[in-house]
């Protein structure tokens, strides 16, 4: 009698994310979770998917989103699923969209508003409507320190007082207790860069009870980095939890190289606390448009412009000219407006990625007019120009920092390993065609070589189209971790 299964994938390449080595097999999936790897070659599937000279991956999890929104407007998850991505972490930078009810939020959390999207006065009723209404892809969430403090604060531009921050410490303890992951923080943005270390410090302090991560973008990446990095370490060590630094990165030309430096901070910091980082492969930036950029930006790219719209996609140089200004003072007339900005170096993003605990994290900004191709490109780069091209990496080596490196870091359990028991959320791709298309003049492309894309048990994306399913889970943690079980 042979096996049955939901769905059955034949001659696969498995690479379980472990960074073990690949090996030939098929892969047998029943109830939404992984039953069976190895030759079954008597096997019968309700669905079947020949693999054959493909590679079969655990899906890949997005380290570093701003999908908050575009989970519920574009639940077809299109820009990740599209490049084999199953599963994001959404919250980041200080940014969510609980708890907190506000039609006008201030910068940056209208990174991911589109007047009404912050209406969420708990962050219970966040996750529930992420529950309720799923997309194709999992999620994970974190809660915003800049959210929390909009939400407590009579007046943003200062530390805030002992009242205020024990409301915020509230509203985390709360969201954590909801299924929140972790707290972020985005100290690198007004209006948390007045928060001092003692405030987030305190803010933190419930991560501890739920098994929490505290996930940075940090204060500076440029000439006070290292400043910064032992800042957050600080803060991971009072607390007691785990860090995550965002996409790690050292700006402007005086700091190209530092990496070095940088890496070796972290290195040492890890021997004594966890500590572990994202990074995303180009030498661009891209966030909300600040005239203090333009001296550490070799280019710049207007993305979006609330007051021009059309000078979306236009240098900042030139729409300075066009709009007879100086650069700072088009700054002002464009804002609110996010940008692109060329500050990296090349040498210093392939040495982060190569660093041991360095996960794939797209940062993407799904409703900018002209988005950065990270958004769309960012798996399908790595895998194709910096593991396969330029040999920086096995691929093996590749798959773990997209896959198993994150689910451990985050705590995902079952996600990310291609092994019985596990939940089914599985890629699979052609390892000589996968790359990025999506470029900074056509930022929306489509990557090649993505063949299917299965999330828990069920093919979200077959052959270059959407299947227009959404079996998406909410992944919680904390006291309700058990309810995705």
């Amino acid at each position: 009698m042979s096996l049955r299964y939901d769905l059955l994938i034949r001659n696969a390449l498995v690479i379980d994310g472990t960074r073990r080595p690949r090996f030939a097999g098929d892969i047998g999936v029943r109830d939404a979770r992984i039953a069976d790897i190895g030759l079954l070659a008597h096997a019968r599937g309700a669905v079947e998917i020949d693999a054959h000279g493909k590679i079969a991956a655990p899906g890949f999890i997005d380290a570093h989103t701003h999908d908050d929104r575009l989970l519920g407007s574009d639940p077809a998850m299109t820009p990740k699923v599209s490049q084999g991505v199953t599963s994001v972490i959404i919250g980041n930078c200080g940014i969510s969209l609980a708890p907190l009810v506000s039609a006008s939020p201030p910068a940056p959390l209208d990174l991911i508003d589109d007047g009404g999207a912050f209406r969420f006065a708990d962050f219970a009723s966040f996750l529930e409507e992420l529950e309720s209404r799923p997309a194709a892809t999992n999620v994970a969430a974190l809660v915003g320190h800049t959210t929390l403090r909009v939400a407590s604060m009579s007046r943003l531009e200062r530390a805030a007082t002992p009242a205020e921050t024990k409301r915020m410490q509230a509203l985390a303890r709360a969201a954590l207790a909801a299924g929140a992951i972790g707290l972020s923080t985005g100290t690198y943005y007004p209006p948390a860069a007045h928060a001092t270390t003692e405030e987030i410090i305190a803010v933190a302090r419930p991560l501890k009870d739920y098994g929490g991560r505290y996930v940075t973008h940090m204060r500076h990446e440029d000439d006070r980095i290292a400043e910064a990095m032992e800042e957050t370490f600080r803060i991971g060590r009072e607390v007691g939890v785990p860090v995550v630094i965002s996409h790690h990165k050292v700006v402007g030309a005086r700091n190209h190289g530092r990496s070095v430096e940088t890496l070796a901070l972290l290195a040492r910091a890890g021997k004594r606390q966890s500590v572990c980082l994202d990074c995303y492969p180009y030498t661009a930036s891209s966030t909300v448009l600040r005239a203090d950029r333009i001296a550490l930006s070799s280019r710049i790219l207007i993305t979006w412009s609330r007051p021009h719209p059309e000078c979306a996609g236009m240098e900042l140089a030139q729409a300075a000219e066009r709009l007879g200004l100086s650069q700072e003072d088009a700054v002002s007339r464009l804002s609110p407006a996010g940008a692109i900005y060329f500050s990296m170096d090349e040498a210093d993003v392939q040495r982060i990625l190569q660093f041991d605990e360095t996960m794939i994290g797209s940062d993407g900004l799904p409703h900018d007019q002209k988005p950065h191709p990270r958004l769309w490109g960012t798996f399908a780069r790595v895998l194709g120009h910096y593991c396969r091209d330029l040999g920086l990496f096995p691929l093996e080596t590749a798959i773990y920092k997209m896959t198993g490196l994150t689910a451990r870091n985050f705590g995902l359990k079952e996600r990310g390993l291609l092994l019985p028991g596990c939940w089914a959320d599985i890629t699979i791709f052609d390892a000589g065609e996968i790359g990025d298309a999506a470029s900074f003049d056509k930022p929306a492309k489509l990557a090649r070589g993505i063949d299917s894309v299965i999330v828990n048990g069920i093919v979200v994306w077959r052959e270059g189209c959407s299947t227009g399913t959404r079996p998406g889970r909410l992944l919680r943690a904390g006291a309700q971790r058990g309810k995705e079980n």
